[in-house]
């Protein structure tokens, strides 16, 4: 671990142990049923920068923008991509964004949170319990409702997806309507979704058939991940060979990571770009993307393409791909063959 990641994670843990008992009395809130609830303004904090992490709360944002369809949306976030991601959210009212490096920006950090204290919400979400950055801001911003990320062991039980980073945050929220009066919310929790507009869509088109100068269907691959996510060059030269040959009547043309790395040595087609949404709309033009557990996995899902995640860590229940007939591989068990059946499955259920 270099020594920015430690100063990094030992700032994480003290900052943890400070705000771990921020917003435990959030169960005792007081609810007034005979007065009028109207929610117009709402705070939605997740304060990071990956990719992933901020595409994981574009269900919740789409889920309370179903319930109040005329309120405004502020996100407090981090790093600079909320803005492409969220550009055809149309309850978006405004994105305050903590800096990536807050203390080589210090002004600009706390001009962050004086924003966040001008401002006056009904509800506030914070999305990460673990987040030091989101409690803070869920227990500093003048909101009459507070979230802060609790377990609730009840709807734990009641949700067998509610350990899902995406789901939870809805299934909370939802529980907490119910408390207010509104009705139950039995609707299916939206899927993680960039909004692509039709243009962006037809470019992704013409990418794709300049790319491959045939008919055939595409499958797209991504064979990059972070740290101990990332498979070896060896597996993935086999499992490439296994799609080869079990896939003759499809291309397969393979994503690349901003490192423009691969691992199976350029062996396929390539695309690479730096604009999320440019890389969201090509994938969105194939029959199915398949990827270790990432953010370009999250964009595929956002591009509402079937999406198979391939997972090597034990957090494949909080992560893994969900709705557009998308399925999740824990590779530390069964074989290609198995794997192979799962895709077969996928390609059978979305031709």
């Amino acid at each position: 671990m270099s020594a920015i990641k430690k100063i990094n994670e030992f700032r994480r843990i003290i900052t943890r142990g400070l705000t771990k008992n921020i917003g435990s009395s959030q169960k005792n809130q007081q609810i007034d049923l005979s007065e009028k609830i109207e929610i117009k303004k709402v705070l939605i904090s997740r304060p990071n920068h990956r990719l992933g992490n901020l595409l994981l709360i574009t269900p919740l944002v789409q889920d309370v923008a179903s319930v109040f369809p005329d309120c405004k949306i502020d996100l407090f976030v981090k790093g600079g991509l909320a803005p492409i991601i969220f550009e055809n959210y149309k309850n978006i009212n405004y994105i305050i964004e903590l800096p990536k490096k807050p203390f080589k920006n210090l002004i600009d950090y706390f001009k962050v949170w004086i924003k966040i204290k001008n401002q006056k919400y009904d509800i506030v979400i914070n999305v990460d319990k673990n987040s030091s950055s989101g409690r803070l801001s869920a227990q500093f911003a003048d909101a009459k409702y507070k979230f802060f990320g609790e377990l609730d062991k009840e709807m734990q039980l009641a949700n067998s997806d509610y350990e899902h980073i995406a789901k939870y945050p809805i299934y909370e929220f939802r529980s907490f309507l119910t408390k207010l009066g509104f009705a139950k919310n039995e609707n299916a929790i939206p899927s993680i979704d960039l909004k692509l507009s039709s243009l962006e869509i037809n470019t992704g088109s013409k990418i794709i058939a300049d790319l491959v100068k045939n008919d055939k269907k595409t499958i797209s691959i991504f064979t990059y991940a972070t740290d101990d996510k990332c498979y070896s060059e060896l597996w993935w030269e086999e499992f490439y060979a296994r799609l080869l040959k079990e896939y003759p009547q499809y291309n397969i043309i393979e994503v690349l990571p901003v490192e423009n790395i691969s691992q199976i040595g350029f062996k396929a087609p390539t695309f690479y770009s730096k604009d999320v949404r440019e890389i969201c709309a090509v994938i969105a033009n194939t029959e199915i993307f398949i990827g270790a557990d990432s953010g370009i996995m999250h964009l595929a899902s956002a591009s509402l393409t079937p999406t198979v995640g391939l997972f090597s860590r034990d957090n494949i229940n909080m992560y893994k791909p969900y709705n557009n007939n998308s399925e999740a591989i824990n590779t530390n068990t069964g074989t290609i063959e198995d794997w192979i059946k799962i895709i077969n499955m996928v390609l059978s259920k979305s031709n």
